[in-house]
């Protein structure tokens, strides 16, 4: 900068308000410092500016080592939202490793990230020594675990989401269905389960032995949890998958045994994954607003904080449940949904100036926020 300023005859001061635009500067000055720049090819130090301003302009992220696409999807919302508000973002696979969470952790705390999201703490905590020593750094849970801590949380209502899918089976005329459950370690997949159970119960419909099936999130799972229940005595005739990945090994288990959707076997999948639309036919899904969690993540990083203890207000999310042809009907009509998404005023300030004290709050909590609107849609249509 001194180069600069003294190829264009002017202060140190003068280049650094034409280099970042903070102050009136004639414009005969600025184009002979921008000559300057030019010439000497200089480039404004980010180092120095983040400790000048005490901000880096990058978001930190952590996230689980998985075949699901769910998880790239939501990282290619955060991403995009990151670029929109002009933060950076750096991002680590633990994979599933709690030793190379917390390194990753550290390492990310150390580089001064303004914000820090964790999408890995389901199966390990992440180290409070280390959180400790950042008091104020706003950190967001984006993997629905239980946390004790000041931090925020994004939630999605997995208990209503599985209600939603069970009921919509019934609403097809299905009565023996089955549902492919996740590990039941996770909080997403207990919940699921939870909701399929209340909706059988509430239509006064039985749940045979063996009609609940528990495998991981991944491909394979749905895979050998299909050919659990095609194993039984009495197979199911529509099966509620936990996730879209475990879908997808439903339908090559279905096929492998020469079985076709929906004619044999309706199939439900939960999170609308792009590849969801893709299968043939089509598959019936819940959808999270992925692009929406991470833009809900991001949206208000430049915003001032919310007061203290102040309620926040509820934070319109768009969802639906995408959907493909169940019995041979289209799935049409229209559904309610509420998907509860953590808020710090509005979501909000969920990465607030340094100077405040973060507290744990939840979004979904507010009776007067906006509803999101889950419809059912037909991919293949």
């Amino acid at each position: 900068m001194k180069d600069v300023a003294r190829l264009a005859g002017v202060s140190t001061s003068t280049v650094s308000h034409v280099v970042n635009n903070n102050r009136f500067v004639s414009d005969s000055v600025r184009d002979k410092v921008m000559a300057a720049v030019e010439q000497l090819n200089y480039a404004p130090s980010a180092l120095a500016r983040s400790l000048k301003l005490n901000q880096t302009r990058t978001i930190g992220m952590l996230v689980t080592a998985s075949n699901n696409p769910f998880y790239a999807e939501v990282v290619r919302g955060v991403e995009r939202s990151c670029y929109e508000r002009g933060y950076s973002l750096i991002l680590c696979n633990t994979e599933e490793d709690a030793a190379r969470m917390n390194r990753s952790m550290e390492t990310l705390l150390q580089k001064r990230v303004d914000g820090l999201l964790l999408m890995c703490t389901e199966n390990h905590r992440p180290s409070q020594d280390a959180l400790s020593r950042y008091p104020s750094l706003p950190i967001v849970m984006m993997d629905w675990a239980p946390f004790e801590g000041a931090n925020d949380i994004i939630q999605d209502n997995s208990l209503l989401g599985g209600e939603m899918a069970t009921d919509h089976l019934i609403a097809r005329g299905y009565r023996k269905i089955a549902c492919i459950a996740g590990p039941q370690d996770k909080t997403t997949a207990r919940h699921r389960l939870e909701g399929y159970r209340n909706a059988m119960r509430r239509a006064g419909l039985p749940v045979p032995p063996g009609y609940e099936v528990h495998c991981d999130f991944e491909f394979e799972g749905g895979v050998n949890a299909m050919r659990q229940l095609l194993a039984l005595d009495e197979p199911p005739h529509a099966v509620f998958a936990g996730n879209d990945a475990v879908a997808v090994g439903v339908y090559q288990a279905l096929y492998q045994a020469g079985l076709s959707v929906p004619q044999d076997m309706a199939v439900m999948g939960y999170d609308d994954i792009e590849l969801a639309r893709y299968l043939a036919p089509p598959l019936s899904t819940i959808h999270q607003p992925k692009d929406s969690l991470g833009e809900l993540a991001i949206r208000c990083a430049d915003q001032p904080p919310a007061e203290p203890g102040a309620r926040p207000p509820g934070a319109g999310v768009d969802a639906r449940a995408g959907g493909t042809r169940l019995g041979g009907a289209p799935l049409t009509g229209r559904l309610r949904f509420f998907f509860a998404f953590l808020a710090a005023d509005q979501i909000a300030a969920i990465f607030p100036s340094q100077q405040h004290k973060h507290q744990r709050r939840r979004h979904g909590d507010d009776p007067h926020g906006d509803k999101g609107v889950m419809e059912v849609v037909d991919h293949g249509a």
